[in-house]
């Protein structure tokens, strides 16, 4: 790339991006194709990332790892000025968006958690205790498949 040492660079390679994030370069690629991060292409066709791509990385990993689908990263990354990497501000409000989205998460999962070994929550009368759960299977009238996991 150049004589510089790689925290003087302004940029990263794809292999350094990678390096530095933990993310594949295959998942790079496919965040730029997906518009997530961009890069430059050198005269060699190469790509080029600025070094704030890494902040960027990071939040859309973060936010995956909480289960937040790549198209809202996407579009809340796309809310950001001319796409810029977000600061601690913006995390804080792109994180403040998703909170009530999380807890509804967080309270199917401990929903989940406290039933799973009882009840698969569906109302099917087959299990012992879903005579005490469900009775008279009022569930069955909302319709097919899993009910009272789903309902807060």
């Amino acid at each position: 790339m150049t004589d510089k040492p790689p925290w003087e660079r302004r940029e990263l390679t794809v292999g350094e991006l990678s390096a530095r994030s933990g993310v594949a370069v295959s998942a790079l690629h496919f965040y730029e194709r997906e518009g997530l991060i961009d890069a430059r292409r050198t005269s060699g066709n190469q790509r080029r990332y600025r070094r704030d791509t890494l902040r960027r990385v990071a939040l859309i990993r973060i936010a995956q790892r909480v289960g937040i689908p790549l198209a809202d990263i996407g579009a809340a990354l796309a809310r950001l000025p001319e796409g810029r990497t977000p600061t601690a501000h913006d995390w804080a409000e792109l994180s403040l968006a998703w909170r009530d989205e999380l807890d509804e998460r967080i309270h199917r999962l401990q929903q989940l958690r406290d039933d799973f070994d009882g009840c698969i929550g569906c109302g099917c009368l087959s299990l012992q205790r879903c005579a005490l759960a469900n009775p008279h299977d009022e569930y069955g009238g909302h319709g097919d498949g899993p009910r009272r996991l789903i309902e807060t």
